[in-house]
């Protein structure tokens, strides 16, 4: 097999032009300025696409289901619209999503309290919680991301 491949090259290398860059068949620009100017030119257009990927890739989210999200804009604040599952697009650098769980999700809640006998009791108590989609925005700008860890303690 390595036999093979050894062949292989060597026919290869047999088949190639051979000669500098001012001989015939030996390819080239002509010069020392025609590759600089080349390799400037292959380093903008890498340069170009590395910068339309970035953007492209950045520019669009996924909400799944069972997920709202809102965006923060660093121009204007935060929008007002509350957007649903799908493919959605934002403004890269400019625009942030935030996805929430609008799904019902439990919450175990303990405390230790007295009873009338003066006996130490643990209660605990498991709450079913889901925040109002419509909300989303007020609940990010004014509880944060956190939300049921900063309101469902207060109910004990």
């Amino acid at each position: 097999m390595a036999q093979q491949l050894k062949e292989a090259m060597a026919r290869l290398s047999h088949s190639m032009p051979k000669g500098g860059p001012n001989m015939p068949g030996g390819g080239g620009s002509g010069g020392p300025g025609g590759a600089a100017a080349a390799a400037a030119s292959a380093t903008g257009a890498l340069l170009g696409a590395a910068l339309l990927g970035y953007g492209a890739y950045n520019s669009i989210y996924t909400v799944q289901g069972g997920h709202r999200a809102v965006v923060f804009n660093r121009v204007t604040g935060m929008k007002q619209h509350v957007y649903g599952e799908g493919l959605n697009f934002n403004i890269p650098w400019f625009e942030w999503p935030y996805v929430y769980d609008i799904r019902t999700r439990p919450c175990n809640l303990q405390t230790l309290t007295g009873s009338k006998d003066l006996q130490m009791v643990t209660i605990g108590v498991r709450v079913l919680h889901k925040p109002n989609p419509s909300q989303l925005v007020w609940i990010y700008e004014h509880l944060g991301m956190n939300y049921d860890e900063r309101i469902l303690p207060s109910l004990m």
